[in-house]
């Protein structure tokens, strides 16, 4: 098991109960897609897996490791461990798309030779052979995308977390960035992908995890659900 979370509840300062009593488990190579209404508490959750929220109550543990009890020192560590790919892609617009995949390793102090290697296969992975010296305003919106994917790919995370990686592209560069992520997601990496693309889920016939007000209100292993 990759994922447990266990009665987890996360009330903010302000009184808002952003999760109530969340249990969820999710196995290593699980494609799961979060779903819910603006406020269900799809942000709060995400937050909580790689530590820049902790909950109110409860308990998660990632890869066997409790992330409440982890140490701030070893925060760092964790997140190494889990990509995260965003609907804003967050690239570097003054870094090319080999520079921007590089520095998520620089960070966290990866040598020379590695990254050279890393990045090359991350940029064959995505499609972007031939874009490397590309900067981030002379691509379109889904290549910037596969980039942002490239990057969070980067340092083999366990888990990778796409929140809302579509919401800004069309319907062909959503089933393409789709499509890229259920091939990762075939090599062995646990995707956890929030969206509000019903239909996109519809065709994926994946595991759907739906949320409102705080709570899981169903949870399909095959995405049967009623839209």
């Amino acid at each position: 098991m990759l994922v447990q979370f266990y009665n987890v509840s996360k009330v903010y300062p302000n009184g808002v109960k952003a999760l109530d009593d969340v249990s969820l488990k999710i196995e290593r190579g699980e494609f799961l897609f979060l779903m819910g209404q603006s406020g269900a508490g799809k942000s709060t959750l995400i937050k909580l897996f790689f530590r820049e929220e902790s909950p109110s109550r409860g308990q998660i543990f990632i890869a066997s490791r409790s992330i409440v009890r982890m140490k701030r020192s070893e925060v760092p560590k964790l997140r190494r461990n889990i990509g995260i790919v965003f609907q804003d892609f967050k690239l570097l617009e003054n870094k090319t798309v080999a520079e921007n995949i590089a520095f998520a390793m620089e960070v966290v102090g990866s040598n020379t030779r590695d990254i050279k290697v890393r990045v090359n296969e991350v940029i064959d992975m995505v499609g972007l052979k031939g874009r490397e010296k590309s900067f981030p305003g002379q691509l379109s919106g889904g290549e910037q995308q596969r980039v942002g994917i490239a990057r969070a790919l980067a340092n083999r995370p366990l888990l990778l977390i796409a929140d809302e990686p579509t919401g800004n592209l069309d319907i062909d560069t959503s089933n393409e960035i789709m499509e890229l992520l259920f091939d990762i997601n075939r090599k062995g990496t646990t995707v956890i992908m929030a969206t509000h693309a019903r239909e996109l889920v519809k065709a994926a016939r994946k595991r759907i995890v739906m949320l409102e007000k705080g709570r899981i209100i169903s949870d399909s292993p095959t995405g049967d659900f009623v839209i």
